[in-house]
């Protein structure tokens, strides 16, 4: 889009008519969300009861409503129990639960389980205690221990912390054990820490304190040593896969074959640009690669939905973005790539159902546009794409379970969210809901658009931008430049917004989103420029987004605020330094400020280890440009933060210090890599009271200060 057309597109907000200039303003508490307001949200869907009853949420109570698609008659709805058993930890030791009978106490120890997790057969329930692995007869109450030598750096069945937290994935729990679906076997990895350097994290409470010690290995350190072994459900000797520990190398989540014969095992390179799979035989450990990746940049190990096994127990859809765009693939088990299903210069992003009888797959993609979703269906030879939404609207899609019919929640910048039913041909068959309000055309708010703002050397990045109420271009205003910036994690997309950033378009601030050429919105081959250097393209574009904003003769030149948090908060505080003579603001939560200081597999991923590339990790450190600091910014920090350790807000501060500049600090005692409950209403009325005083100049409403 070019420079003429991003004027026209504002040109409309400019001038209201008189009708308009009667129109009411939203009121405080609508904008903040206490009071209805643009909308009445519309109860989510949560899935189909069958193939003529969707499953509605109420949104006041919670309860759920099982609504026919052709008369819309509703009635309660309770899932059906996907077992009548349950496991669960309650005073530290396992009980199991059947119906609505007591509880039945499984285990009597003084240490506790974590994990309980119920066989396929129901006979057995696996935990993990004190390191080791171990499972319990559900009828005799036997105990069977599958491993002996967990220790304070020996895990079996529980992830180290860098699995935990970039791999297997926090909502494991730490679990790292696995049942084949025939009960006859468990799978499990054992992680051995002792290589890993440990980081202090110091807790303040009570009257000496204490300290939490974490094996976290930060770039270029020793990473856990990794087994993966196999144990017979009754117990016996471990059959170790045919992996040599000893190698620098990571494991994704595995997957069990249909009957156990087998496990997928994912295996990536420390170096992470080769991915392979394996076939594991779990009675002998031997392992026969059936898939083979490599890539210039890097390969991603922690996809959603990497494969997805069909029900034919012969194929399988693989995704990947080998080719610069994410795209699925249809493979035999055996690892032959039968031909792409999808492909193009575009981003696949959810595989939603399989129609396995007249071979059609059915998915979610970002083709028509990056910054939105549509639904498609595709045959299984890659024929036939079609897409089955309508409209310039972002999609969230629900399909019946027989896959003849589909709902669609969807909205754009301008249109509050809608609810159709339509067919797999991708006819409307009736609407469902809009949560537009009825008196919707009575208010006057901040205008929302997308936009894209273009770079010098040919890229036309996403934006969104909310102006304010009232807008005015004789005027100028504050900017508030909201951010993430991460790898292939873009935040702009052409969804509605609510009424959140109607509080601050009410007050005379425009807001405005970008996303930079690594965000995804340009692809793989887009996100594959940061390789080796984090921080330099996002910057270039974020500065070129600041530059044309100031370049606006509606925009206060001295006033333009970038905040974000975690990777945000590292770019915000790369803004008010290497980017200082652009932003004048800034609101970082949780920085990273020096990349040697954040955890191994994500860091090298995209930068390889200091030691491979001294200059990156230089160039792309917060610590490297403070001496260009200036403006005002703010930080952020939970001081018992485990993910982005308060250290790299000590280094950086220190330098600020030692080089007599002014700044901002605030922490948040006990807060994680987040913090909230009650400290919830201070960290809100500190942004408000730093956006008052800094971008409008005046003090911040008494009302906002609880």
């Amino acid at each position: 889009m070019n420079k003429t057309l991003l004027f026209t597109l504002t040109a409309g907000l400019l001038y209201m008519s008189p009708a308009q200039a009667q129109l009411k303003r939203l009121s405080q508490q609508q904008t903040l969300g206490n009071q209805p307001s643009l909308t009445t949200p519309l109860n989510p869907v949560t899935g189909w009861a069958d193939a003529q009853h969707y499953i509605e949420m109420d949104i006041k109570d919670r309860s759920l409503k099982a609504v026919d698609v052709n008369t819309g008659k509703k009635e309660s709805y309770t899932p059906p129990p996907k077992s009548n058993v349950s496991v669960m930890v309650k005073d530290a030791d396992v009980f199991i639960q059947y119906g609505k009978d007591a509880p039945k106490r499984l285990t009597n120890d003084k240490d506790e389980e974590k994990n309980p997790t119920l066989s396929p057969d129901g006979k057995y329930v696996a935990f993990t205690r004190n390191n080791d692995l171990y499972a319990v007869d559900v009828t005799t109450g036997k105990e069977i221990r599958y491993t002996n030598d967990g220790t304070d750096v020996i895990y079996n069945g529980y992830s180290s912390w860098v699995y935990f937290e970039e791999i297997l994935g926090r909502a494991t729990k730490y679990k790292a054990f696995w049942w084949s679906p025939d009960s006859k076997h468990i799978s499990f990895m054992r992680f051995d820490d002792t290589k890993v350097p440990m980081f202090p994290i110091y807790g303040s409470t009570g009257q000496h304190g204490y300290t939490e010690k974490t094996r976290y290995p930060k770039a270029g350190d020793a990473n856990p040593e990794v087994k993966i072994g196999f144990v017979p459900a009754v117990g016996g000797a471990v059959v170790w896969a045919d992996f040599n520990a000893k190698d620098d190398q990571y494991f994704g989540t595995p997957y069990w074959s249909y009957d156990g014969s087998s496990m997928m095992v994912q295996w990536l390179n420390r170096g992470q640009d080769n991915l392979k799979f394996y076939s594991v035989d779990p009675l002998t450990g031997a392992k026969k690669e059936i898939y083979d990746e490599k890539q210039k940049s890097w390969v991603d190990l922690d996809f959603d939905e990497r494969i997805t096994y069909l029900e034919d127990k012969k194929h399988y859809i693989l995704r990947s973005d080998k080719t610069g765009w994410s795209h699925y693939y249809l493979y035999t088990l055996g690892g032959k790539l039968l031909n792409p299903l999808t492909s193009g210069k575009w981003q696949v992003t959810k595989l939603v159902h399989v129609d396995e009888k007249n071979k059609v797959v059915y998915f979610m993609a970002r083709k028509e546009a990056s910054t939105r979703t549509d639904f498609y269906r595709v045959n299984y030879n890659g024929k036939n794409l079609k897409r089955l939404t309508f409209g310039e609207y972002s999609n969230q899609v629900e399909m019946a379970p027989d896959g003849s019919k589909f709902i669609t929640t969807y909205s754009n910048v301008s249109t509050p969210q809608k609810r159709t039913l339509i067919d797999n041909n991708g006819k409307i068959i009736k609407e469902l809901g809009d949560s537009k309000s009825p008196d919707f055309a009575s208010y006057e708010f901040g205008k929302t658009e997308m936009i894209t703002i273009p770079t010098e050397d040919g890229y036309n990045l996403p934006a969104v931008i909310t102006y304010p109420t009232g807008f005015d271009k004789t005027k100028q205003y504050p900017v508030v430049f909201s951010i993430y910036g991460g790898p292939n994690a873009g935040t702009v997309t052409n969804t509605w917004k609510g009424t959140a950033p109607q509080y601050w378009a009410n007050e005379g601030v425009i807001q405005i989103a970008v996303d930079h050429r690594a965000s995804g919105q340009f692809g793989k081959k887009g996100v594959a420029l940061m390789h080796r250097n984090l921080g330099k393209w996002e910057m270039k574009d974020y500065m070129t987004a600041g530059r044309w904003l100031k370049s606006q003769p509606w925009v206060d030149g001295k006033k333009l605020l970038i905040t974000g948090h975690s990777y945000g908060g590292y770019m915000t505080c790369m803004a008010l330094t290497y980017g200082a003579d652009v932003f004048d603001f800034g609101y970082a939560g949780a920085p990273v400020t020096s990349w040697e200081l954040y955890d191994s597999h994500y860091t090298e991923r995209f930068m390889d280890t200091p030691q491979e590339n001294p200059e990156g990790y230089k160039n792309a450190s917060v610590l490297t440009y403070v001496d260009q600091y200036k403006g005002l910014l703010r930080v952020m920090h939970g001081d018992m933060d485990d993910n982005v350790h308060m250290q790299n807000t000590i280094q950086f501060i220190d330098k600020l210090q030692n080089a007599n500049k002014h700044f901002e600090l605030m922490i948040y005692p006990g807060g994680r890599h987040g913090w909230g409950g009650v400290k919830t209403p201070h960290d809100r009325a500190e942004r408000f009271r730093f956006y008052y005083e800094n971008l409008l100049n005046k003090p911040m409403p008494a009302s906002l200060a609880n």
